[in-house]
């Protein structure tokens, strides 16, 4: 197994993980941010524009979720 390979499992398995525990505590919302944003960084790794596109806007759809849970106070 690749550097990059290895990376977009860790990814996944961060986005899937923080995705089921995101309604828990806002903190998930970020990690599930932060997880977008590595998959969309091992996209570029291995040239998929079109998933490096769909990870990237997903990463601001949930930082901008964060964003907002935490000055609600949730």
């Amino acid at each position: 197994m690749t550097n990059p390979e290895t990376l977009g499992i860790i990814a996944i398995v961060v986005m899937v993980g923080s995705y089921a525990l995101e309604s828990r505590s806002s903190i998930f919302i970020a990690t599930f941010a932060i997880g977008c944003a590595m998959a969309a960084f091992y996209a570029w790794l291995i040239g998929s524009v079109p998933f490096l596109i769909a990870e990237g806007i997903w990463a601001l759809i949930a930082a901008r979720r964060w964003y907002l849970a935490r000055t609600a106070g949730r």
